[in-house]
């Protein structure tokens, strides 16, 4: 495929699915967020992103959807801290150490996950709390996106 995907506003979630071929396009939380730029697909399309400032790009947002296709945003693998808290109490300081450094994290299944970063992962072991370094998935928003 050669020609350029011009996408300047994302479908509307009830637009007719016609697409027979899934194609994710992984993304770190940090390209997500880059939504004025060139993407190039598995497939070999391009996609040129052409979207409105302060838009949002999540796991599971469809760009584009034609030809027997859809073009699908999904979490790239990247370096992440994966944070195991024990108790309640040692949780609730993981998610305040965390907030502090304004970042984002995703919590599920007993694990407190957030993108690698060496200043958390300092204060995590003088607070004692178990984690791990992992490359990984991650769900949550990159640094200076986060919400209150």
């Amino acid at each position: 495929m050669s020609d350029v995907i011009i996408v300047s506003e994302l479908p509307r979630a009830d637009d007719p699915v016609d697409a027979i071929a899934r194609i994710e396009l992984p993304m770190t939380a940090h390209d997500r967020r880059r939504v004025r730029r060139l993407v190039d697909a598995p497939d070999g399309a391009r996609l040129a992103l052409e979207l409105q400032t302060g838009t949002v790009l999540t796991p599971g947002t469809i760009l584009h959807r034609a030809a027997g296709r859809c073009y699908v945003v999904t979490a790239a693998a990247e370096d992440v801290i994966v944070a195991r808290p024990r108790t309640l109490d040692e949780a609730a300081r993981v998610g305040h150490l965390i907030g502090n450094l304004h970042r984002d994290l995703d919590a599920s299944g007993g694990e407190v996950v957030a993108l690698a970063d060496t200043a958390l992962a300092d204060r995590l072991r003088r607070a004692g709390v178990p984690f791990e370094m992992e490359r990984r998935a991650f769900q949550g928003r990159a640094p200076g996106e986060h919400a209150h």
